[in-house]
C-alpha cells in the first residue's frame, strides 16, 4: 500500500489528506465466488449501502450454509427471492443471470483473464446489469487497482465535497482529476467512498 500512498501523495495532495485519516485502507484481493458478487451488486443497485447489506444477508439464508450458487438460485422460487426484500426486476436479472451461468453461456472464471473494458462488454451483454455493475465488479470481484466508476453518485458528490465544487463535477471534469490517480484509482474511489460515510 506504500506505493498507493506514495503516488496519492505526489499526484493529488488533497486527496492524500484523506488517506491519512484513513486506517483500514487494505490492499485489494480477488473473490472466490463470482456468481455470488454479482448476485450482490444486482441487490446493491439503485439503494443504499444499509438497505443492500441488509437485503443481501437476507437473500444469503435462502441457501444451505448461505453459499450462493447458480444451480440453487434456479431451484429458489421467485416469491421466496422477492420476500427476502428485493424487486421483481432484481430477482429476474438474478434468475437470468442464473441461467446463462448454468448453460454456460457465460462463464464467469474466464473473465479475470480479459481486460477491464472486455469485462465490462461481457457483463453488459446481462439482462440488468449495466456498467456501474459490471466496474463494481471489476474492483471488488477480479481486484483491478485502476477502476473509476465515473457514473457512481457517491464518488460525483464526494469529489464535489473534496474539491469544493459549486455543482456536480461534470464527466469531463472526473475524467482530468481521476488520470491523476491512476494506475490505482479504485483505492482513489474507496478513498471519496469513505470520506462521505
Amino acid at each position: 500500500m506504500k506505493k498507493v500512498f506514495e503516488h496519492f501523495r505526489k499526484n493529488d495532495p488533497l486527496l492524500f489528506s484523506y488517506v491519512k485519516d484513513i486506517k483500514s485502507l487494505k490492499a485489494l484481493s480477488k473473490s472466490n465466488n463470482f456468481f455470488s458478487d454479482l448476485c450482490e451488486a444486482i441487490i446493491n443497485q439503485q439503494l443504499s449501502d444499509k438497505a443492500a447489506r441488509t437485503i443481501f444477508n437476507r437473500f444469503k439464508t435462502l441457501f444451505p450454509k448461505e453459499i450462493i450458487t447458480a444451480k440453487k438460485l434456479l431451484k429458489i422460487t421467485d416469491k421466496k427471492i422477492r420476500e427476502v426484500g428485493t424487486s421483481w426486476k432484481k430477482v429476474d436479472f438474478m434468475k437470468n443471470l442464473a441461467g446463462k451461468v448454468v448453460k454456460k453461456e457465460i462463464e464467469l472464471g474466464k473473465l479475470e483473464n480479459l481486460k477491464d473494458q472486455e469485462v465490462i462488454i461481457e457483463l453488459t451483454k446481462l439482462h440488468g446489469i449495466g456498467k456501474w455493475t459490471a466496474e463494481m465488479f471489476l474492483m471488488f470481484s477480479l481486484g483491478r487497482e485502476d477502476v473509476f466508476s465515473a457514473g457512481d453518485l457517491g464518488l460525483r458528490r464526494a469529489m464535489q465535497k473534496l474539491y469544493k465544487m459549486k455543482k456536480e463535477p461534470t464527466l469531463k471534469q472526473i475524467e482530468k482529476i481521476s488520470n491523476k490517480w491512476s494506475p490505482y484509482r479504485t483505492y482513489a474511489a474507496l478513498i471519496l467512498w469513505r470520506s462521505v460515510d
